[in-house]
C-alpha cells in the first residue's frame, strides 16, 4: 500500500494541485454541530439520497421544496402517525416523485430516526458520537436499522450533512484495488474492515479528513 503522499502525487500529475485541493475541500462538521442538527433534517437528507438513487439528482433537487411540503417538513413525530390513507395521498402527490417503495422507505425511516433519538437523545448525537475508526460500522447500522440506506445512500447522507466519511465511488474502489487493499468492490465485513484500516492509516499519515482522502484517491485514477 502506497503512502498518501504518493497517491496525492498521482492525483496532482493528472489534474494539477489547485484542482486536487479544490476537490479535497469537503465540509466536515464538528461533533457538537452534528448533534445540533434537528432530527427532521436527518430524515429529509435520508429521503433525498433515497429518491436520488438511480435517478437524475438535479431533478430531485428541483422538486425538493415540493417534497418538504408533501412530507410536512419531514418531522418524524408527524410521519410516524401516517397510515394507509396518508400513504395513498403521497403516492398521488404530483409535488414529489411518486415511487411507492421509496415513499414507504421514508415513512419507515421516520420510525428509525425516532427510535434512535429515543435511545441517544437525538439522531444527530448518535451520528456524532459514533467512533471515527469505525465508519463502516455506522454504514452497517444505517443499512440494518434504516430502510434503503445501504449501498451509497447511507454514506452520502452522512457526507451531505457533514459527518466525515469516505465514499466508495468507482474511482476510489479502483485505487483501493490498485493498492492491493481489496480485489473488487468491497461488500464483505472483512473487506470493508480492510478499507477502514487503510483510510484510518492515511488519515493519521496526512492529517486530512476521510472525505478529502477519498476525493484524492478518486482523482489519482485515470479517467
Amino acid at each position: 500500500m502506497r503512502s498518501f503522499d504518493e497517491i496525492y502525487d498521482f492525483a496532482v500529475d493528472r489534474h494539477g494541485e489547485d484542482s486536487v485541493e479544490a476537490r479535497a475541500d469537503v465540509e466536515v462538521r464538528a461533533g457538537v454541530e452534528l448533534a445540533a442538527i434537528p432530527d427532521h433534517r436527518w430524515l429529509s437528507q435520508m429521503a433525498q439520497r433515497i429518491f436520488s438513487a438511480g435517478f437524475v439528482w438535479s431533478v430531485v433537487e428541483k422538486k425538493w421544496p415540493g417534497f418538504e411540503e408533501a412530507f410536512e417538513g419531514f418531522e418524524p413525530d408527524v410521519l410516524v402517525t401516517y397510515g394507509t390513507e396518508e400513504l395513498a395521498r403521497l403516492q398521488q402527490d404530483t409535488r414529489i416523485i411518486r415511487n411507492g417503495q421509496k415513499i414507504q422507505a421514508t415513512l419507515a425511516n421516520a420510525h428509525f430516526v425516532q427510535e434512535i433519538a429515543a435511545e441517544h437523545g437525538s439522531f444527530g448525537r448518535w451520528v456524532a458520537e459514533w467512533p471515527e475508526h469505525d465508519m463502516v460500522g455506522l454504514w452497517a447500522a444505517l443499512a440494518k436499522r434504516g430502510s434503503r440506506l445501504g449501498g451509497m445512500s447511507g454514506p452520502m447522507m452522512l457526507r451531505f450533512l457533514g459527518r466525515d466519511t469516505f465514499i466508495l465511488s468507482g474511482d476510489v474502489v479502483a485505487r483501493l484495488v490498485a493498492e492491493g487493499i481489496v480485489s473488487k468492490k468491497p461488500t464483505s465485513k472483512r473487506d470493508l474492515q480492510r478499507v477502514q484500516e487503510a483510510f484510518s492509516h492515511w488519515r493519521a499519515e496526512s492529517g486530512r479528513s476521510f472525505g478529502a482522502i477519498s476525493r484524492v484517491l478518486a482523482a489519482s485514477i485515470d479517467a
